[in-house]
C-alpha cells in the first residue's frame, strides 16, 4: 500500500504505471508519433520518451489543433501517455484527454509534488480523484 493523495478528476479512467515529470508545458504536435519521443528544442523532455507513462507537467501548449491532432496521432501508433496530471488545466489539453480518452486529474494535493519522483509508479484513479505512489 503506498501514500495516497486526492485530486480531481477531468477524464475518467483508472491506469497504473510510471510517471515521467516535466517541468515545461508540453505541446504534442513536437512528439513523434511513431515513438513517442518528445522531439521540440530546449524541452526538459527533449529525447525521452511518454508513450505508456503517466505524465507529469504544468499544462498543455498550442493551439487546438496541433495539440488534438499531436495526441491524434500518438494514439494512432500505440504511444500516447497512459495518463496525465496537470498543474492548469487548459481547455485544449482537456478537450484532447477527453476525447482520446486518456485519464486525467488536476488540482492534486501539493503534498504529492514534494514527494512524486520521475520513474516512480503510480495509481492514477481520475474516476475517484485519488494518486497512489506506489514505493
Amino acid at each position: 500500500m503506498g501514500t495516497k493523495f486526492k485530486c480531481k478528476k477531468i477524464s475518467k479512467g483508472c491506469v497504473e504505471g510510471k510517471v515521467i515529470i516535466s517541468k515545461d508545458a508540453l505541446c504534442y504536435y513536437l512528439v513523434e508519433p511513431e515513438s513517442g519521443t518528445v522531439v521540440e528544442r530546449n524541452h526538459d523532455l527533449e529525447g525521452r520518451n511518454v508513450a505508456g507513462k503517466v505524465l507529469i507537467m504544468p499544462s498543455g501548449k498550442g493551439s487546438s489543433v496541433v495539440q488534438a491532432d499531436g495526441i491524434y496521432k500518438l494514439s494512432q501508433h500505440g504511444n500516447s501517455p497512459l495518463g496525465m496530471i496537470i498543474e492548469h488545466a487548459d481547455p485544449v489539453l482537456v478537450s484532447s484527454a477527453i476525447i482520446f480518452e486518456v485519464p486525467m486529474v488536476h488540482e492534486v494535493d501539493p503534498e504529492f509534488y514534494a514527494q512524486i519522483i520521475d520513474g516512480d509508479t503510480i495509481v492514477l484513479d481520475a474516476t475517484n480523484g485519488v494518486l497512489e505512489i506506489k514505493k
